[in-house]
């Protein structure tokens, strides 16, 4: 499944947010360096979907704010 994120590190509180079937608002503590923000969307998607954080790749947008990610 393929879906279309908005990432928003350095939030106050991290969360998920369904904006329609394939898109999403992805909320994390981390801030965006090193790839420690990416890291955190990964895992938020993972819990979100009840998969390994292995089972969640990014497509394209690392260094973006809106991101396509690949869920197996």
């Amino acid at each position: 499944m393929r879906v279309f994120v908005r990432a928003k590190p350095g939030a106050k509180v991290e969360k998920v947010e369904k904006i329609d079937d394939s898109h999403f608002l992805v909320a994390v503590v981390q801030p965006p360096m090193k790839g420690k923000a990416n890291q955190a969307i990964i895992k938020a998607l993972a819990e979100h979907f009840g998969v390994s954080p292995s089972r969640v790749t990014i497509v394209s947008g690392h260094a973006s704010r809106q991101k396509t990610i690949e869920i197996e």
